[in-house]
């Protein structure tokens, strides 16, 4: 009895099969449809969604980084220019300044989005009032954008939560990480990854900015604070990757940053330009293990922050401009090849030294492949393009970044 409901099963699939390829057959099978027919139907369809799911796990980045190429080709440099900026919504409709709740797709940022193609937003908690409007502000969005945003937030957990810290949000919080790294372990700390990830999901997010891979160093550190996992770059190592791993297993996109690690500053770059005295040994022995596990876990994203490390590059440029951290050290020495994406463009650290179109060239020029949250979009996605038809960057240059950032969103479902 079985074998025989094995072969009425095969059959049944290889006749749906044949109906796809055979237009006059479709019409045929419609005509002489019974209530037979749909419960045979309900059975073959489980089986042939369960063979396209395995073959799209076969499917490796290289594939899809073919598929994003294909794209690349069809695309206008302007397209290509406005995905190399994730900007926050202010810079879509700036029509209440620099610093304005807004809680809901405008006109305004639909014609934005429309005209410069940006290739991607970040949300703050400012933006983020319940559940139900959260989920149509981004749905608004996407809906606006040819091209599938990135939707980003800065969900680390602890005190940088700017979705868990509302209440309405109905969603998981965790301690600081600083405590989490002395109480936890790292099966912990993959299982809040995987939390975090589908509590954002949930929302319509596809990119968090977590988690935090600096090694704290100095106890005089204001910026990072509590948001490190600790002192030991090898514990901090195992809860990075614990973390990615959770997360991405999600289909989020993770986060490594801010390379080339900051724990040591004991400045804050939201407020001044840092320096940090580390020589490359250092860096090496403590603050790049972290972010080589990171790497190993195959994060999409390394965030580079705007210290400078003058040691090291012998000036006192800021790390988000500098071709030999972001080039030499983290592509060729520590084999990143995913989505490199500056630190917030707003902070004082850039802004009291860089118009928004001078940081925008340095960061591009340097080697990252998005700019965060500049200060003034426009200024800065015109001074992309024409430095392209200038010549003083190469479209080639430009087709590097949009491919890996092409290649993500493919990746993770964004495109199809």
């Amino acid at each position: 009895m079985n074998k025989e409901k094995s072969i009425f099963r095969n059959n049944i699939v290889k006749a749906v099969v044949s109906i796809f390829l055979c237009t006059s057959l479709v019409l045929g099978m419609t005509g002489c449809g019974t209530s037979s027919d749909k419960e045979t139907k309900s059975k073959v369809t489980p089986d042939v969604t369960s063979e396209k799911k395995d073959d799209e796990k076969k499917l490796t980045k290289e594939d899809f980084m073919i598929k994003a190429n294909d794209y690349l080709k069809k695309m206008t440099l302007e397209e290509k220019i406005g995905q190399l900026f994730i900007v926050n919504l202010e810079q879509l409709d700036y029509g209440k300044g620099s610093f304005f709740e807004w809680r809901k797709c405008t006109e305004k940022m639909k014609k934005s989005i429309e005209k410069y193609h940006p290739g991607g937003v970040i949300l703050f908690s400012r933006n983020i009032a319940d559940r139900k409007q959260t989920i149509k502000l981004l749905s608004d969005m996407q809906a606006s954008s040819a091209i599938p945003l990135f939707t980003t937030v800065d969900e680390e957990g602890g005190d940088v939560a700017r979705i868990a810290s509302n209440p309405k949000m109905n969603t998981t919080s965790f301690p600081s990480m600083e405590q989490i790294g002395k109480e936890k372990d790292s099966e912990y700390v993959g299982q809040m990854g995987e939390t975090i990830a589908n509590d954002i999901k949930g929302l319509g997010f596809n990119v968090d900015f977590a988690p935090v891979a600096d090694v704290k160093t100095s106890k005089l550190n204001q910026e990072i604070g509590t948001r490190s996992f600790g002192d030991d770059p090898d514990k901090v190592a195992d809860m990075v990757e614990a973390f990615v791993r959770g997360m991405q297993g999600q289909n989020i996109s993770a986060t490594i940053k801010h390379f080339p690690g900051q724990g040591s500053s004991k400045g804050d770059t939201h407020v001044e330009s840092v320096n940090i005295d580390s020589s490359i040994t250092a860096l090496r022995d403590v603050d790049f293990v972290p972010f080589k596990a990171g790497i190993d876990a195959d994060a999409d994203f390394t965030m580079v922050s705007h210290i400078s490390v003058s040691k090291v590059t012998e000036t006192s440029q800021p790390a988000s401009m500098s071709k030999l951290i972001m080039q030499t050290i983290l592509r060729e020495e520590l084999g990143f090849q995913g989505i490199i994406i500056t630190d917030a463009m707003d902070m004082a650290s850039i802004t009291d030294n860089y118009t928004a179109a001078e940081a925008a060239y340095g960061a591009i020029s340097g080697g990252a492949d998005i700019v965060l949250m500049p200060t003034d979009f426009e200024s800065a996605y015109n001074e992309i393009l024409s430095k392209v038809k200038e010549g003083k960057i190469s479209e080639k240059r430009i087709d590097e970044s949009v491919l890996r950032i092409l290649t993500v969103k493919f990746y993770r479902g964004l495109m199809e």
